[in-house]
Formats: structure tokens, C-alpha cells, sequence
């Protein structure tokens, strides 16, 4: 016997993927008229109108629809940041729902992205770095962490101390990466002396 949901999003997705976003929604809202509460075809259908129509209004609709049904479907809440994220204005709902997400689903993806939204929209600097600590000590050894890091300590922060450290840090993890090697010479000429001491002047700014 088919899986009427099955059926429903699996053809919805082939409708998208081959370039009918609007056939593969009437496929997702024809089947939710009989099944309203499956979160699973209503999270499809708002992919659709996200990533396919490029929709973000109806998207979020969904989502919310999504949450009212399943307050905790962190799928959803993690969706909801993405498209919340983009603009300054929905800045208040974006906290409130990764203050949620970050209770249900805490892991060192979810504090990286909060400590970058934290640092870009919220220019909230201090709790950006608590957040990319977050992440650091649950994947210490994940590059990207430290390396966001360290652009928030060089930039906002002007911490040329913890920079260091994690830049050093950084290109042990990855001797390779040109951008951190460039980040620290830069570093070690402008605001270290030859002792290896910060300078007066940079102390004196932080």
C-alpha cells in the first residue's frame, strides 16, 4: 500500500528539482488539505517557496505553521534563523527563536552560527565571542571556529592577545590557510615587538 505522504513529497521534490516549483507546491498544498498537521509535507512546502520560488514570506509562514504544530521541530527553528537572519528588522524574533533552538538542539554548528549572528546583526561583540567559545571547547579542532573567532578578536574586540593565540592555534590546525598566516605576520609586525611583547600602543587601545 503507498504512503499517501511519502508519495506527496517525494513527487513534490522531482517537481521542484526539474524546474516546477509551483507544480510541486499545488502537489504539497493538495495534500495537506487532507492531512493539515503533517509537519513533514509542510516542511517541504516551505523549502519550496524558500529555496525554489524564493518566496521567504510564505516560506516563514510555513515554518511558523510548522512550530505551532511542533513547538521543538528544530528542523523548523533552524530554518527560521536562516530566513529571520537576513535582516535587521526581524532581529528581536531571530533571538528568541535561537534562544529556543540553542535549549533544544545546542551544538557547536548552532553556537558558530549564533556567535556570527551575534557579531553581524546584533553587533553584540562580547556575546559573540562567548559563543564562539561555545563552539571552540565543543570542536576544538574545527578550523572555522577559530578562524571566525579571530577575525571578531582582531577586528572588534582589537584582543591582539587571544588573536594571537588563535591564529597560532589555527595554523597548527591548518598550516595551509594563507589568509590566518597573512592575519598573523600582519599582526606580529603592527602590535607585538620584537620580544615578543605587545606594544605600549596597542596595550594602551585595547
Amino acid at each position: 500500500m503507498k504512503d499517501p505522504e511519502y508519495e506527496a513529497v517525494s513527487k513534490a521534490k522531482r517537481q521542484a528539482e526539474s524546474g516546477n516549483p509551483e507544480g510541486a507546491v499545488r502537489t504539497l498544498e493538495s495534500y495537506l488539505e487532507t492531512d493539515p498537521h503533517n509537519t513533514k509535507a509542510r516542511m517541504q512546502l516551505a523549502r519550496t517557496h524558500i529555496y525554489d520560488r524564493k518566496d521567504l514570506q510564505t516560506g516563514n509562514l510555513q515554518l511558523e505553521i510548522v512550530l505551532d504544530i511542533e513547538p521543538e521541530n528544530t528542523d523548523a527553528m533552524k530554518a527560521m534563523v536562516t530566513v529571520l537572519a537576513k535582516h535587521k528588522k526581524n532581529n528581536k524574533k531571530t533571538v528568541a527563536i535561537y534562544e529556543r533552538l540553542l535549549i533544544a538542539s545546542p551544538d557547536a554548528d548552532l553556537y558558530n552560527a549564533y556567535a556570527i549572528f551575534q557579531r553581524i546583526q546584533m553587533t553584540d561583540f562580547k556575546r559573540s565571542a562567548e559563543y564562539y567559545e561555545k563552539a571552540i571547547s565543543l570542536n576544538p579542532r574545527e578550523p572555522i571556529y577559530r578562524r571566525n573567532y579571530a577575525v571578531l578578536l582582531l577586528n572588534d574586540l582589537k584582543d591582539y592577545e587571544r588573536a594571537r593565540n588563535e591564529l597560532e592555534t589555527l595554523l597548527k590546525l591548518d598550516p595551509g590557510d594563507v589568509s590566518a598566516k597573512k592575519n598573523y605576520d600582519l599582526l606580529m609586525k603592527k602590535k607585538f615587538g620584537p620580544d615578543g611583547k605587545l606594544k605600549k600602543k596597542a596595550l594602551f587601545r585595547r
